[in-house]
């Protein structure tokens, strides 16, 4: 694993952002009904792991997944309601919550050691 020089950020933060736009993409696409949609959320999904393969370089899988998936869920909840006025119960983002502190919880304690 090379030193991180900022580059494993970029990357994941990249690769989170990909991974938004992939998942919107698949909403869009209707089942695979329609056509561009469906290219890109195959497009923006391919990307999404490329970047966090390039990620990989830089940091430990554990930290970089959990990031990955843990911001992934928080933003994709925000699009869902922001764009598709999807709602949430209390109790979903009260889980939701938790996510975010076990990706905290899981960072604190990878740099502990």
């Amino acid at each position: 694993m090379k030193a991180d020089t900022g580059w494993g950020w970029t990357f994941l933060l990249l690769a989170i952002v990909l991974e938004l736009t992939g998942t919107v993409s698949m909403k869009y696409s209707a089942g695979f009904s329609r056509f561009w949609p469906s290219v890109l959320m195959f497009v923006f999904y391919g990307a999404s792991f490329t970047m966090l393969n390039f990620a990989l370089a830089y940091m430990n899988v554990s930290v970089a997944y959990a990031i990955w998936s843990g911001i992934g869920i928080i933003l994709i909840t925000l699009a869902s309601f922001i764009m598709f006025h999807e709602k949430l119960p209390v109790a979903s983002l009260l889980w939701i919550g938790l996510i975010v502190v076990g990706v905290v919880g899981l960072n604190m304690s990878v740099k502990a050691h």
